[in-house]
């Protein structure tokens, strides 16, 4: 099944959550990337007809998602806030799923959905006794109790051991396998990478990027990139510096060289190569500007 957003918007007031978004999630695992505040919670929300569009049309498979029941039964969602009860036990929370979406067997569907996030030995706690990565997994298990062709994760793996994210992961990519499709956002470019085989950034609201993890990867190390640069002689590497292309700008500082490099693989090439025909010494270089909001922001105005 596909998810088709055609000019999407969102807004809250003045506040812009989500500003005109285009894509499609086809079958298969989709990671949405973007920094904290890009919009990605409210276009998730959009995405599972729990949050009707400013502006534009989130459909189904080309049929409309908002005040449509129906989709519900083709539709998982597990939101990056609390959604589970914690005077419940973890079954008694996803039976409780299973009985609303109204299944012919709804205790056979909460066993397997609990046995596929391995949680039948913590089933009878309650969820207040849960961790944080224990309550992720639980609400998953309620997403999927009802077999879902769609699956939407908001920053699932927050949370959870290495153990747990590991395991979590597999699932998700057994499901993309499996014909499924599956949405999750994060922030954290790794975890992306590790799970997803299509990317979409987000940032500020706006669609930014669109590609394989190699693609978008190559659009992030393609940028400008400044380093801050301690030698022996910054006066003679900054000399070395400005003569090759590689470098927009040079800058001497009180803490050392700012350098701005545009050519991010002849840099790296270069740098010592130039440290060593000069006769001096590096000491440190570290950059200046790999923050996400640097990188996305980067992305965005690439794409205007």
């Amino acid at each position: 099944m596909n998810i088709e957003l055609a000019q999407v918007s969102r807004w809250y007031g003045n506040v812009v959550a989500v500003n005109d978004v285009t894509m499609t999630v086809a079958p298969g695992v989709t990671g949405l990337l973007g920094p904290n505040g890009a919009g990605k919670s409210t276009l998730l929300h959009m995405m599972a007809g729990f949050l009707a569009p400013s502006g534009g049309t989130v459909t189904l498979d080309g049929v409309k998602i908002w005040r449509n029941h129906e989709v519900y039964r083709s539709i998982g969602l597990v939101p990056e806030r609390e959604a589970a009860y914690g005077f419940l036990t973890g079954w008694e929370f996803v039976l409780s799923s299973a009985r609303l979406h109204r299944l012919s067997d709804p205790e056979g569907a909460a066993r397997k959905a609990v046995a596929t996030v391995e949680m039948e030995t913590a089933a009878e706690r309650r969820i207040e006794t849960y961790s944080k990565g224990m309550r992720q997994r639980i609400k998953v298990a309620a997403a999927l109790v009802h077999d879902p062709q769609v699956l939407l994760l908001d920053e699932p793996f927050n949370g959870m051991d290495p153990r747990q994210r590991m395991h979590l992961m597999d699932l998700v990519r057994a499901m993309g396998a499996a014909g499924k499709t599956i949405l999750f956002s994060s922030h954290i470019l790794e975890e992306v990478e590790r799970v997803a085989q299509h990317i979409e950034v987000l940032v500020a609201g706006r669609h930014a990027a669109t590609g394989d993890f190699r693609e978008i990867r190559r659009r992030m190390t393609d940028r400008p990139h400044v380093f801050r640069v301690r030698s022996s002689d910054d006066r003679r590497l900054a000399s070395a510096l400005i003569s090759d292309g590689s470098s927009s700008s040079v800058s001497l500082t009180q803490t050392g060289l700012e350098v701005q490099a545009v050519d991010f693989r002849r840099f790296t090439w270069l740098l010592p190569r130039v440290a060593r025909d000069a006769d001096v010494r590096i000491w440190q270089i570290s950059p200046a500007d790999e923050d996400l909001e640097s990188v996305f922001s980067y992305l965005i105005n690439r794409s205007s």
